[in-house]
């Protein structure tokens, strides 16, 4: 069983920092610190979906010398994933931080409570 624990501790470290990413997302109530905790929990899945796309001793699907043979390349998928990922990921981060920033001109506060409270007074 510890075998089996070394041989996948990158997948490990993965759900770690997803779970760090996870508890940061519920317990702040910071909005800049919300978005942060949602882009640890995407490193992490980008983390994971590299590690189960590499296969030790293969190489890049970069045919090099002729050598076509497919049992000699990685699975090239996941990492074309986590970079359609990254993509997005920047692009969502981008539109929460416009919000962000939207909702502090209008309520002065990053405090997600007190938004809603405010929200709550105009009858929202």
């Amino acid at each position: 069983m510890f075998s089996n624990i070394l041989a996948n501790y990158g997948e490990i470290i993965a759900m770690i920092i997803f779970g760090i990413g996870f508890a940061n997302l519920l317990l702040q109530k910071n909005m800049i610190k919300k978005i942060i905790g949602l882009n640890i929990m995407d490193t992490a899945v980008y983390l994971f979906l590299a590690e189960k796309g590499y296969i030790t001793g293969r190489i890049a699907p970069i045919i090099v010398d002729g050598v076509t043979d497919p049992s000699m390349y990685i699975n090239p998928i996941p990492s074309g994933l986590v970079l359609t990922g990254i993509v997005v990921s920047v692009s969502v981060t981008a539109l929460m931080l416009a919000l962000t920033i939207k909702m502090y001109e209008r309520y002065h506060t990053l405090d997600i409570d007190k938004v809603s409270t405010e929200l709550r007074k105009e009858g929202l």
